[in-house]
């Protein structure tokens, strides 16, 4: 099975919501698994896209008993690591999708970068490497044509 990592913020707007959620069906529907950090805020609402349209939906989590956990996740990895699982996150997706974002999106992408991988963005962080757009409509046209040609 191909994975995409999506990542953004816990604390996301209502419209890095609702991109992220139209990016979870968008995932689920062209078959692909989602991996995010599976908190809330854009991974809780990626997941719940996902799920919405039977996807398969993977949080790879901050503390060790899962407590951080959204309700929309098929598998809970557990890593008790803190932030420091944001190189785990990433490293799991054959691609990542950044949407919005504070510090902790920041360090991920960062690591994405390092690892080699596709990057790309709404209204995320502006980096050299980072295919981003500030337009909801292209972006969603974008994630959509990658996930059937990667």
């Amino acid at each position: 099975m191909r994975q995409v990592s999506v990542i953004g913020s816990s604390e996301a707007g209502e419209e890095e919501r609702r991109v992220a959620y139209e990016v979870g069906r968008m995932v689920a529907k062209s078959g692909w698994v989602l991996i995010s950090g599976g908190r809330t805020g854009v991974m809780e609402a990626a997941s719940r896209g996902a799920k919405e349209e039977g996807g398969i939906t993977v949080g790879i989590l901050t503390t060790y008993t899962g407590e951080d956990a959204n309700p929309y996740l098929d598998i809970r990895i557990n890593t008790g690591m803190g932030w420091n699982r944001n190189p785990l996150v990433v490293a799991s997706g054959e691609f990542v999708i950044a949407i919005g974002g504070r510090y902790g999106t920041l360090t991920e992408i960062g690591y994405s970068l390092v690892l080699g991988k596709k990057v790309i963005g709404f209204k995320t962080h502006a980096i050299e490497g980072v295919e981003n757009y500030t337009d909801e409509a292209e972006f969603l046209k974008r994630v959509e044509e990658i996930l059937k040609t990667l």
